[in-house]
């Protein structure tokens, strides 16, 4: 009990101290991209959302739960819950998310349309460094005997 209080101490420091680094965080994390560029399209529930999220890599239930919530509580998404039966709860995104999302999709654009260049630029290095297609382990240097 007393790690994950000195880690909710530390979450606490961090976003005193530094609170848009934290919401940086939320917004460029792994599925938080993923969320905030799908939800550009249109309100999903849950389960389509996962499904559109995680046609790459499957995401968890609780990581995208995880990440929802953090979004909601950061002003970014708005989570619908409609009493009825079987519950439906539909997430969207508000004003600020939206202004995000775009921000975030441009970005994603970005390095789709210059992957050729970055994989040029690490090759380059690799090779310059001795690295071994790319793998980042260098090789042995050649002996000075």
């Amino acid at each position: 009990m007393a790690v994950s209080a000195e880690a909710s101490d530390d979450r606490a420091a961090t976003e005193v101290m530094c609170p848009y680094r934290l919401v940086m965080e939320h917004v460029t994390s792994r599925w938080g991209v993923l969320v905030l560029i799908e939800l550009l399209d249109r309100p999903y529930r849950f389960s389509e959302l996962r499904r559109a999220v995680g046609q790459v890599k499957q995401v968890s239930e609780k990581m995208l739960a995880q990440t929802l919530q953090t979004l909601e509580r950061d002003g970014m998404v708005h989570r619908d819950a409609k009493p009825v039966i079987p519950p439906r709860v539909d997430y969207s995104l508000t004003d600020l998310g939206r202004e995000a999302a775009v921000q975030v999709r441009g970005l994603a654009l970005w390095t789709e349309e210059r992957m050729g260049q970055v994989l040029e630029a690490r090759e380059a290095y690799d090779t310059a460094k001795g690295r071994a297609g790319g793998t980042g382990v260098l090789q042995p240097a050649p002996s000075a005997v």
